[in-house]
């Protein structure tokens, strides 16, 4: 297990010749550009199928151009919490079982609902070793700038130099009107002209000032002399649905046929035609133009006569595919794939996925299946980064590198196999968990054991992309289910995954449940003690949670509290902490730490129900 209070040795290896001979002397910088719910299909002529994708991308391009596009880059979860951290921790979201964005929240026990999704604790288990953390004791200088979502604060896991702030994605009083101007006091428009360029804006457009981006450029400027990884995470394209560039919306607005301003409610045509949207993945775009033209121009003084750009490594991809729909507004389309963000569907999963750096094949396209859990032992590989054994033994991807400097078409594990498959795991929402074999995709669908199956290539064209044709009833693909379904289930079990709990108030129970007596403490208030009726179901797991004496946790916004300086949390508060079960299995018991004035106890018993006492006080 990894500490953060546990100084762990990390040794350099030098590579002498091949792939990073030109680099020898020095340690490459890794940028990570991370977007929020931008689709597959959401990005300028990389991933198009069907009718050309209206949003305008130049600088995503430009680094396609400079790197490799992966046309099959996959999240390894369809929400954003999840697919965060696994890149953070380099373990798949079963493995963690942090699987979802939905935090502390106690899942809803509904007398229609049979099932209920896992309980996930308020923040990522601080045990986990992180990038940051590998990277770091590497000699590396770590930033984090924006979305986080993950709990606590980026400083918790490694990183030294933090901003979660949503930047220039702020609510708006009235999104047609409430624009940025050249004198704006947050938002000021810039001199500068930047693309698209029209009839209307001949020499391009000002944008609005970005405190995400310009701290990042910061980040940069100000560790150049030593090796970098900046995760900058922005937190468009996610809704709300707004921009502050009024040209950018009015040259949308033009392109998309609709008036400007717009008229005010829900935008609510079909396809990509979200003038709001659209802007947001342009203004995307041009944060990574900034990002890239610092890096073109600006010299690595640890290696005279180079820039910048030719020292990094870049890895730009999103956490999710598109979210297509919120309330009564269209905000994109991933069509031709199925299903969007919250769905194991490849709309789901799906995203745009480039890779950009020294060695790596200029304006490359690989079909190869990359998940981004890969990024963690590809950029140990890429930085010369070792970390102890016990934890490079949890890291779920695998190194990318020899496909990367176009060395190997396919990825292959230590033991020399290629890559065949990738899973998902999701209990929560539609409660599913998927594997994709090759050309095929099989779907498990746990409130109701049954299984979907999807052929979506053949001899390496679109067969059915769009998942209309579920083939698991027909006999003829009675072997591949049954082959794909006892290896999603063997990944699942030996990923430790949690599944969907049994409902105790769901009104068509058959099977029957433990039934909570009582909650007490001792005299002291430092045990809590939950007694379980002895003529019903016992408890086979138990946990007790600790809440904090009113006040509320961090939000969103800037760093509060600089774990670096003041430690881990001394009170895991509102995250499952293990109880005791006696031999009976009727009687739980767990330990109240002094400061805790509130607990809450969850179990789950042998028929699988899932249990939550009321929130008590302790004495």
């Amino acid at each position: 297990m990894f500490s953060r209070k546990y100084s762990f040795f990390l040794t350099v290896v030098a590579l002498c010749s091949g792939l990073f001979s030109t680099l020898s002397a020095i340690k490459p910088n890794i940028i990570i550009f991370y977007v929020d719910d931008l689709g597959w299909q959401d990005v300028e002529q990389l991933n198009d199928l069907g009718e050309p994708c209206p949003y305008e991308t130049p600088n995503l391009l430009k680094l396609a151009e400079r790197g490799m596009n992966f046309s099959q880059g996959y999240a390894s979860a369809p929400t954003c919490a999840p697919s965060r951290a696994a890149i953070l921790s380099g373990q798949h979201p079963a493995q963690t079982r942090y699987t979802h964005v939905t935090g502390a929240s106690i899942p809803k026990q509904g007398k229609d609902n049979e099932f209920q999704e896992a309980f996930l604790g308020a923040y990522f288990d601080l045990d986990h070793m992180t990038l940051a953390d590998a990277l770091k004791q590497n000699g590396y200088r770590t930033g984090h700038y924006g979305k986080w979502h993950a709990g606590l604060n980026a400083s918790a896991y490694g990183f030294e130099s933090v901003n979660q702030t949503r930047g220039v994605h702020r609510g708006m009083k009235d999104r047609t009107k409430d624009f940025s101007t050249p004198k704006d006091r947050q938002w000021p428009l810039s001199k500068e002209k930047y693309p698209p360029y029209s009839e209307d804006f001949p020499d391009g457009i000002s944008y609005p000032y970005d405190e995400l981006t310009e701290e990042a450029l910061e980040f940069i400027q100000d560790n150049k002399e030593e090796a970098f990884f900046l995760n900058l995470c922005h937190w468009m394209v996610h809704w709300p649905m707004l921009t502050r560039n009024g040209e950018l919306l009015k040259y949308y607005c033009k392109k998309m046929g609709q008036p400007f301003p717009p008229k005010k409610g829900n935008m609510a045509l079909p396809g990509q035609q979200n003038p709001y949207f659209a802007s947001m993945v342009t203004t995307v775009d041009w944060s990574l133009g900034l990002v890239m033209d610092m890096l073109a121009t600006t010299d690595d003084p640890r290696y005279p006569g180079k820039k910048l750009i030719e020292t990094t490594y870049v890895f730009f991809t999103s956490d999710n595919g598109g979210a297509e729909k919120k309330g009564g507004e269209i905000l994109s389309d991933n069509y031709p794939l199925k299903g969007g963000k919250k769905r194991t569907d490849e709309g789901g999963v799906r995203v745009p996925l480039v890779i950009a750096g020294p060695n790596i094949p200029a304006g490359t396209e690989r079909a190869t299946m990359i998940n981004q859990l890969d990024f963690f032992p590809t950029i140990l590989r890429l930085t010369s980064t070792d970390i102890p054994a016990e934890n490079a033994a949890k890291l779920s991807g695998l190194d990318i590198t020899p496909v990367l400097t176009g060395e190997a078409s396919e990825v292959y594990d230590a033991e020399g196999h290629p890559r065949d498959s990738l899973f998902w795991h999701f209990p929560h929402n539609s409660m599913r968990a998927a594997i994709r074999k090759g050309d095929y995709k099989l779907y498990c669908h746990f409130n109701t054991g049954e299984y979907s199956l999807y052929r979506l290539y053949k001899n390496g064209a679109h067969a059915d992309l769009e998942e209309q044709e579920d083939l698991s009833r027909n006999p003829e693909y009675a072997s591949i289910v049954d082959a794909l379904s006892q290896e999603l289930n063997q990944k699942l079990e030996s990923s430790n995954a949690e599944l969907p709990h049994r409902n105790p108030n769901y009104r068509n129970a058959t099977l029957p449940s433990a039934s909570i007596v009582n909650l007490n403490f001792n005299p002291a208030g430092t045990q809590a003690n939950l007694q379980l009726d002895p003529d019903q179901p016992k408890a086979t797991e138990a946990y007790i949670l600790y809440y904090p004496d009113g006040g509320k946790g961090e939000g969103h916004g800037k760093k509060t509290i600089d774990y670096n300086q003041v430690g881990d949390p001394e009170i895991p508060y509102r995250v499952k902490v293990a109880a005791s079960i006696d031999a009976s299995g009727h009687v739980v018991t767990a330990t109240v730490p002094p400061v805790v004035k509130r607990v809450q106890f969850m179990l789950i018993d042998e028929n699988n129900y899932c249990h939550f006492t009321q929130l008590a006080s302790v004495p």
